[in-house]
C-alpha cells in the first residue's frame, strides 16, 4: 500500500490572512463591497466578503488619523499627522481609476495643505464631492476645495480638540456641523462664514453625529452617554436616563456612540418627532430607541464581544458603528480590531432581532495554536495570546456539532460546542498555565454533542492529567465541571506537547527537560523515555502507520523514534533555528516541520530528503494544522498572519506538462519563423522560450544580410524594458568569449541605438551586468583597434622604413631592444678588442724570444770566431 502512495513534491499557499486594521479611521465603500481600513501608517482596501487584503495605500511614518471615501467612491482621503517641528500636513487622495473584479488601481497624488497646527482628527466630504473639510487638534475647522486645493473656510471657536465633524446631507444647504472635547456642539453656515449656533448641553467630549432623513434633526453623542436631539437648532433633552449607561469603576476605554436612521414607519418618512436610531458603547451592548418618549424597542441580551471569567467580566466594546448601505444591516467596530456585521431581522412578535452575519478579524496578535475541524475540514480553530480563540468559518456555512478543548494561562481547561459557541464544561484547581491540550481519536457523534470517552491535556506545573466526558450535562446552557481521571508528575520541566496515538492506547508528552515520554493510557503508566535531544522538546506526534513518534526539538533537529525500545530510527537537520512543530502527511512517509527560522519545511521520511522549503513568515511559526482528510496545511505565528496550503504536486506536473507541450509547439514556430526569414518573430519567440544559443544564431544569421542594421533594429524595437534586460544579460555572457564578442558588441551597439543609456542605467539590476559588460568590452575594442591600425599598408610601409614613428609603445620597446643589442654588440665588441689584445701580447712575446734566441747565437758565433785556437785547445 505504501509503495502505492504518491508523494508530494510541493505546496502551494493559496490564502494569506494578514492583518488589516489595527484600529482607528475605516470606511465603507457605496455598495459596502470593500471598505478601505487604517493600519498603523497604511492603508488596506479589504473586500468585506472574505477580509482578504485587495490592495495596499503606502504612506509615511506616521499614523493614520482620518479617513474618509467620496459619496461616489472616486477617491479616498486620508489624513495623517504632521512631522515634528513643521505646520505642513499632507492630504492623498487616493483614486481607484479602474476596478476590474478583485484588482484596484489607484492614481496617486500628493496635495499638501497648510493651515492646521496638529494632527486633523475628522474629515467630512459635501454632498457634492467638492468640498471638504477638517476638524483639528489645534481647535480649527477648515474647509477645502479639492480640485483647487486652497482654503475657502477657516472657522475658530471651540475651545479644545475638534473631534467630529458633519455637512448637512442636503448640498443646498451649506452648513456645517463640529463637536469637540470642550462639550460643545458648533453649526456654521458656509454661507455667510459665520457660527450660527453654539449647544452647550454635553458635560463631556462630544464623539459622534447623525442628522435624519429630513435633514431636521441632529443627533449628538459623548463621553458623558447621554444623546440629545437637535431641532432646528434647538437642542431638546433626549435621553437623560444616565443610569443605563453606567460609568467604570477606574477605567473608561474611549468609544462613541453611534446614530443611525434605520426604519421609516409604512414605507414613509417618518416625523421630527418619531425617530428610530441605535446606540453602542463601552459594554458591547447594541440597542434601538426611538425618540417618542426615549422608547427603547431593542437590547442584544448578551454581547457579542464579552468574555466571562471566575475572577472579572472582561470587556472591550464598540468603538463605532454604522448603517452599510443599500439596507445591508448594521456594522460595528472593536476595541480589539474586529468588525461585526449584523443583520437587521423582525422576530415572530414582529420585533426587531439583531442576528450576527459576520466577524472580520482585523488583528490576531501572535498565533498560539490552530486545528482544522468538521468533516470536510472546511473550518479552523484558530487560538491567539488574547482572551477569545476564533472559529474561521466560511460564508453561509455551518459549521457541524464539534467540541473543541482550550487550555489557557488562567489555569483552567474549558470545552466548547462550536456550533452553540457555548463552552460546556470547566476544568479547574490546577498551579499552573495549561500548555496543550489533545482529545482521543475514537469519537462517537450523540444528538448534542461529540462523546468521545476521554480528552487529555497537560500543565506547565508539568502533570498530565486524563479527563472524562461522562458528566458532561445535554443542556448546553449550564456549564459542567469535568473530572479527572488519571494524574501524573510527567517532566521535571514545563511540557510544551502532548499527542495521543491513533488507538487510543498511547500518550507521548514532550518537555523542557530535553525528554519525550510515553505512557499508557488510561492509568498514565510509563512505557519508555525517548532520550537524545539537546535541546527542549516542542512538539510530538504518532505516526498514523507505524510503530514510532516523531519530536521537533530547540536543538534544530527532528527525530523518529521506535516506540518498543525508545532508539533513535532517523535524525533531520536542516532547520537554522528551533523546529517547533512536526507532523505526518502522506500517511506517515513524510512530515512537515517549521521553527524559529519562519520557514516550513517538506522532508521524505525514507531518504532523509528535504523537498522543498518555503518562507511565508516573517517570524517564528508556532502553529502548524494538517487535515488529516485533506491533507492542507495552514500555519501561523508571531507575525499574526495565517498562510493556508494545498498540495500542488499534481497541478504542478499538469502544469510542467502543459508548458513542456507548449514548449513543443513554441519551438516549431520559432523554426518555422527562421524558415520563413521572419527573424522579427524569431527572435520574439527565442525570448519567450528563454533560449539564448538559438537568438545567438538568429542575430549572427541577420549579421550576415545586407540590410543588418535595419533588420535587428526592427527585431529589437518592439522589446519591453524587461526583454532587453534580459537581453542585455544575454550579452554580457558572449561578451565574455573571444568566439562570440563580436555579434554581443553589434547588438550591444543597437540596443543603446534604441533606448537612451540614462534609461538603461535606471533599470533595476542594470549595475551589476554593466559592471560585467565594461571590462571586456574594453579589452576587446583595445585588441580590434591595434588589428585595425595594423592593416593600414601606408603605414605599415612607413613605418617599416622608419619614416615615420611607430606607436609611442611599440617605439619605446624597440628602442629599448635596440639598446639591448647595442649593449651586447659593445660587449661582443669589448670581449673581441680584449681577445686580439691577449693575442698581440702572446705574439710580440714569441717575437721577443725569437729575436733574443738570434742575438745569442749570433753573440756565441762572434765570440767563437775571435778567440785563437790554441786558447781553446
Amino acid at each position: 500500500m505504501a509503495s502505492a502512495l504518491t508523494l508530494k513534491n510541493n505546496y502551494r499557499c493559496f490564502q494569506s490572512l494578514h492583518q488589516f486594521y489595527s484600529g482607528g479611521p475605516y470606511a465603507v465603500s457605496s455598495d459596502a463591497s470593500f471598505l478601505v481600513c487604517a493600519c498603523d501608517d497604511t492603508i488596506n482596501i479589504i473586500d468585506s466578503s472574505n477580509a482578504a487584503i485587495k490592495s495596499t495605500i503606502q504612506g509615511d511614518s506616521e499614523p493614520v488619523t482620518a479617513l474618509l471615501l467620496s459619496p461616489d467612491d472616486n477617491f479616498s482621503l486620508l489624513r495623517q499627522p504632521h512631522p515634528p517641528n513643521s505646520c505642513l500636513g499632507s492630504l492623498f487622495p487616493q483614486m481607484p481609476s479602474l476596478l476590474e473584479g478583485s484588482i484596484f488601481l489607484f492614481l496617486f497624488e500628493n496635495i499638501f495643505f497648510t493651515g492646521h497646527e496638529g494632527p486633523v482628527m475628522g474629515m467630512a466630504c459635501h454632498a457634492s464631492g467638492g468640498l471638504l473639510a477638517t476638524a483639528g487638534a489645534d481647535k480649527k475647522v477648515q474647509v477645502w476645495d479639492v480640485d483647487g486645493g486652497f482654503c475657502t473656510h477657516y472657522f475658530k471657536g471651540h475651545k479644545g480638540v475638534v473631534t467630529s465633524i458633519i455637512f448637512h446631507p442636503d448640498p443646498n444647504r451649506l452648513l456645517l456641523f463640529s463637536g469637540g472635547d470642550d462639550a460643545t456642539v458648533r453649526v456654521w453656515n458656509l454661507t455667510n462664514k459665520k457660527c450660527v449656533a453654539t449647544l452647550e448641553k454635553h458635560q463631556s467630549t462630544v464623539t459622534s453625529m447623525a442628522i435624519s432623513e429630513d435633514g431636521w434633526t441632529l443627533l449628538t453623542a459623548g463621553r458623558d452617554k447621554v444623546p440629545f436631539q437637535v431641532f432646528h437648532c434647538t437642542y431638546v433633552p433626549l435621553i437623560t436616563d444616565k443610569t443605563m449607561y453606567k460609568m467604570g469603576a477606574k477605567r473608561i476605554i474611549p468609544f462613541c456612540f453611534m446614530f443611525v436612521i434605520i426604519f421609516s414607519k409604512h414605507g414613509k418618512k417618518i416625523s421630527s418627532s418619531s425617530i428610530q436610531f441605535i446606540t453602542v458603547g463601552e459594554r458591547g451592548i447594541v440597542r434601538i430607541w426611538n425618540s417618542d418618549g426615549a422608547v427603547l424597542l431593542f437590547e442584544q441580551k448578551s454581547s457579542d464581544l464579552t468574555v466571562s471569567s471566575d475572577k472579572e467580566e472582561v470587556r472591550r466594546g464598540f468603538t463605532s458603528a454604522m448603517m452599510l448601505p443599500l439596507g445591508q444591516g448594521l456594522l460595528c467596530a472593536t476595541a480589539d480590531q474586529q468588525f461585526l456585521m449584523y443583520d437587521l431581522e423582525k422576530d415572530a412578535d414582529h420585533g426587531l432581532n439583531l442576528v450576527l452575519r459576520k466577524r472580520l478579524i482585523g488583528y490576531n496578535e501572535e498565533i498560539a495554536d490552530m486545528k482544522f475541524l468538521g468533516e470536510e475540514e472546511k473550518f479552523l480553530a484558530v487560538a491567539t495570546s488574547v482572551e477569545q480563540f476564533y472559529a474561521l468559518i466560511p460564508v453561509c456555512q455551518v459549521l457541524e456539532n464539534t467540541l473543541i478543548v482550550t487550555g489557557s494561562k488562567d489555569n483552567t481547561v474549558r470545552l466548547w460546542q462550536s456550533h452553540s459557541r457555548r463552552c460546556i464544561g470547566v476544568g479547574i484547581g490546577h498551579t499552573g498555565a495549561v500548555g496543550a491540550v489533545a482529545f482521543s481519536k475514537k469519537t462517537a457523534t450523540s444528538l448534542s454533542v461529540v462523546a468521545v470517552p476521554f480528552w487529555f491535556y497537560l500543565l506547565s506545573d508539568r502533570t498530565l492529567k486524563v479527563w472524562s466526558l461522562d458528566g458532561i450535562s445535554d443542556d448546553i446552557e449550564e456549564v459542567s465541571s469535568l473530572k479527572a481521571k488519571a494524574v501524573v508528575a510527567a517532566h521535571d520541566k514545563d511540557i510544551n506537547s502532548v499527542a495521543i496515538a491513533p488507538n487510543d492506547s498511547l500518550v507521548c508528552s514532550g518537555s523542557q527537560d530535553r525528554t519525550a515520554c510515553i505512557w499508557r493510557l488510561p492509568d498514565l503508566v510509563s512505557v519508555v523515555v525517548l532520550k537524545g535531544h539537546k535541546r527542549g522538546i516542542w512538539s510530538v506526534e504518532f505516526s498514523p502507520v507505524d510503530q514510532c513518534v516523531i519530536t521537533a526539538s530547540g536543538d534544530k533537529t527532528i527525530k523518529i523514534w521506535a516506540i518498543s525500545d525508545g532508539s533513535c530510527l532517523k535524525t533531520f537537520e536542516g532547520h537554522t533555528s528551533s523546529v517547533i512543530r512536526a507532523s505526518f502527511v502522506t500517511r506517515g512517509t513524510q512530515f512537515v516541520s517549521c521553527g524559529a527560522d519562519g520557514l516550513v519545511k517538506l522532508w521524505t521520511v525514507k531518504t532523509n530528503e528535504c523537498l522543498a522549503t518555503y518562507d511565508q513568515h516573517e517570524d517564528k511559526i508556532w502553529a502548524l494544522a494538517i487535515g488529516k482528510q485533506t491533507e492542507m496545511l495552514a500555519t501561523g505565528g508571531g507575525d499574526a498572519v495565517i498562510n493556508l496550503w494545498h498540495d500542488s504536486t499534481a497541478a504542478d506536473k499538469e502544469e510542467a506538462f502543459r508548458k513542456e507541450e507548449e514548449g513543443v509547439l513554441r519551438g516549431q514556430e520559432l523554426e518555422n519563423a527562421v524558415i520563413d526569414a521572419d527573424y522579427t518573430r524569431a527572435i520574439r519567440l527565442a525570448f519567450e522560450l528563454r533560449r539564448p544559443h538559438k537568438l545567438f544564431e538568429l542575430f549572427s544569421e541577420l549579421g550576415r544580410r545586407t540590410n543588418a542594421n535595419v533588420e535587428i533594429e526592427k527585431a529589437l524595437t518592439p522589446l519591453g524594458k524587461e526583454e532587453l534586460h534580459l537581453l542585455l544579460e544575454y550579452i554580457r555572457e558572449w561578451n565574455t568569449k573571444p568566439k562570440l564578442c563580436h555579434i554581443a558588441q553589434s547588438v550591444l551597439c543597437h540596443v543603446f541605438s534604441i533606448l537612451p543609456p540614462t534609461e538603461i542605467v535606471e533599470m533595476k539590476g542594470m549595475g551589476e551586468v554593466l559592471e560585467g559588460l565594461i571590462p571586456y568590452s574594453q579589452r576587446h575594442f583595445s585588441r580590434i583597434d591595434r588589428l585595425e591600425r595594423s592593416t593600414y599598408l601606408l603605414d605599415y610601409t612607413l613605418t617599416g622604413m622608419s619614416v615615420i614613428e611607430p606607436e609611442r609603445k611599440e617605439t619605446e620597446s624597440r628602442r629599448r631592444q635596440a639598446e639591448e643589442e647595442e649593449e651586447e654588440e659593445e660587449e661582443r665588441s669589448a670581449e673581441q678588442e680584449k681577445m686580439e689584445a691577449k693575442d698581440r701580447s702572446i705574439k710580440k712575446r714569441k717575437s721577443h724570444k725569437s729575436q733574443d734566441r738570434k742575438q745569442k747565437k749570433t753573440k756565441v758565433a762572434y765570440i767563437s770566431a775571435a778567440v785563437p785556437v790554441s786558447t781553446q785547445a
